[in-house]
């Protein structure tokens, strides 16, 4: 790629053009067990995985799914949610030249129905729980051959266990489940220790598809985006280059971002894998203490997160008094990071953040703040061997210059193939190789970029453009306001009119006269919102991102009752 304004920016240490290793998400995992097979892979509360043992776990499961009559291109659903089982069966499953399905563990049969049928996945690999409530319901309408049935218990240690079942049975809804096997359900540690660890050899490529990855569907039907081992690769060895971690020992990463989600995937699961970090794995994302506990006991170095995440950490009750010295670096997306978030917990921990920005179809990561160089409110600069413009959002065919906002279009190897049998969204949103990511933002002189919010989510007051990200940012900065999403509703006079959900700071007041006076101060009378709202929480979806989508809906119920 030819040099770009915010080359200059980098990091030293990062060369442009930059070189990666043509290595599959397989090729990975064996480098790394190879080169250090005694070193922790994964900490899962009381249990511990080395590398040498994760790769021959793979090993054995692949051997077993290839018994089961999975091939290259076969396309085998992982519903689970962040267990040593899931990491396995991910790799098991690419390590045959499959590709993994990877599917939210809350999805209803409506969900999974649809997915599965429309990646034509052949098997599922799912919770003991989910298979009992969810899947058995609807087994005779799925086209699954085989079913591998894992439980979170069954890869913990002594004594935890033996208690958890009795734990995870009451909690609601249960998260454990006795499943009668039969020839077409199996146990996964069953197969597991049962098959020896003899995998077929398969020629896989860079360019074969590793994952069908759908899109949350906050834009209408789901799509699953093409995602190859390079689009994965790359973006995992560029996250090694931007976090100054290379091939380490001694770093421990946070996994609790969900493996489902694609951020997950490639930060939380693939990044570590490359760089050979020990992976502290936790199922909830929500649970906060289970966090602290993970960060503290297991010395977490590298905090992957969303904002969510890290403004729970500042606000859990007895902080200050914690050992959170071991984080050094943190990787922060999904939406954007308040200022004073970032300022708090990087005062409790001492680390940095990293914030970036990416979407589904770019494996994800497109955008981040250089750690030497970042700009606090920006997403940063493209991405390692990534390019981007802003283009006008009527047309996108015309470029416009730094501090005009238009839509935000990359261009690089870490994005998709395609949508999976959808050509024709597929060329709404892949023209002459750029991807139009349906993000409106703007580009400073020293190409930085800033967003401003969603297409999708821009509000039209009175022919006025209105951004909620805007408005959500100037709410947050309101010492009271922890939580904030604006939506636009119908408005006769206007076309739409502003109005901003609110979860206060707890110990705090407000009133929506206040906040009014206060985005009165901070933004143009036809951004202020109109309508204020006090709620205890917000709809967020499993990686913790505020579900404006639910809002808007809610607000077209009220106007038609």
């Amino acid at each position: 790629m030819d040099k770009r304004i915010w080359h200059a920016f980098y990091d030293d240490g990062i060369p442009v053009p930059f070189p990666f290793v043509e290595l599959t998400l397989v090729g990975a995992l064996e480098r790394t067990a190879a080169r250090r097979p005694d070193s922790t892979a994964i900490w899962f509360l009381n249990r511990r995985l080395t590398y040498r043992e994760l790769k021959d776990q793979v090993d054995r499961l692949a051997t077993a799914l290839a018994r089961l009559g999975v091939i290259k291109g076969t396309r085998v659903a992982i519903q689970l949610p962040n267990l040593p089982q899931t990491a396995i069966a991910y790799y098991a499953v690419l390590a045959l030249g499959g590709q993994v399905v990877m599917t939210n563990p809350l999805y209803v049969a409506r969900e999974i129905e649809y997915q599965w049928f429309d990646a034509n996945c052949e098997v599922a690999i799912v919770a003991d729980f989910i298979f009992e409530h969810r899947i058995k319901p609807i087994r005779d309408q799925l086209n699954i051959r085989h079913y591998i049935v894992a439980s979170i218990p069954e890869y913990l240690g002594f004594p935890l266990n033996l208690l958890a079942p009795l734990k995870l049975k009451r909690m609601r809804p249960p998260t454990y489940a006795k499943v009668r096997p039969d020839p077409h359900v199996h146990r996964f540690k069953t197969l597991v220790e049962r098959t020896p660890p003899a995998p077929p050899k398969v020629a896989i490529g860079l360019d074969d598809i590793a994952a069908l990855q759908y899109t949350g569907g906050t834009t209408g039907v789901a799509k699953g985006a093409a995602l190859t081992h390079r689009n994965l690769s790359v973006n995992a060895q560029a996250a090694m280059a931007w976090l100054h971690i290379a091939d380490s020992a001694d770093d421990v990463a946070l996994a609790a971002l969900p493996f489902f989600h694609v951020f997950g995937m490639t930060a939380a699961l693939n990044f570590p894998i490359f760089a050979g970090l020990a992976m502290a794995m936790l199922p909830n994302p929500r649970d906060i203490t289970a966090i602290v506990h993970a960060v503290t006991k297991r010395r977490v170095t590298l905090f992957i997160g969303v904002p969510a995440m890290f403004a729970a950490l500042n606000n859990y009750p007895g902080v200050e008094k914690l050992d959170l010295a071991s984080v050094k670096s943190c990787f922060s997306g999904s939406a954007p990071l308040p200022v004073d978030v970032l300022q708090r917990f990087e005062q409790l921990t001492g680390a940095r953040i990293v914030e970036g920005f990416g979407l589904t179809e770019a494996s994800p990561v497109t955008h981040g703040n250089p750690l030497e160089r970042r700009k606090v409110g920006s997403i940063g600069v493209p991405w390692i061997e990534t390019d981007s413009r802003i283009v006008d959002l009527e047309t996108g065919t015309r470029e416009l210059p730094p501090g005009q906002d238009g839509e935000l279009i990359v261009k690089g190897p870490q994005v998709m193939q395609g949508y999976w049998n959808n050509p024709a969204e597929t060329a709404l949103v892949l023209r002459d190789g750029w991807l139009f990511t349906g993000d409106i933002a703007r580009m400073d002189a020293e190409g930085y970029f800033f967003i401003s919010g969603r297409k999708k989510d821009m509000i039209i007051v009175s022919g006025y453009n209105v951004y909620p990200d805007e408005i959500d940012a100037v709410l947050m900065t309101h010492p009271a306001v922890l939580e904030a999403a604006t939506i636009g509703v119908p408005d006769v006079k206007r076309g739409e009119s502003v109005k901003s959900f609110l979860v206060l700071r707890p110990g705090t007041t407000a009133t929506a006269e206040e906040i009014t006076a206060y985005c009165r101060g901070n933004l143009a009378a036809y951004k202020v919102p109109r309508a204020i709202e006090f709620r205890s929480e917000l709809p967020k979806s499993p990686v913790l991102k505020i579900l404006r989508r639910t809002l808007r809906d809610e607000e077209l119920a009220k106007a038609k009752a």
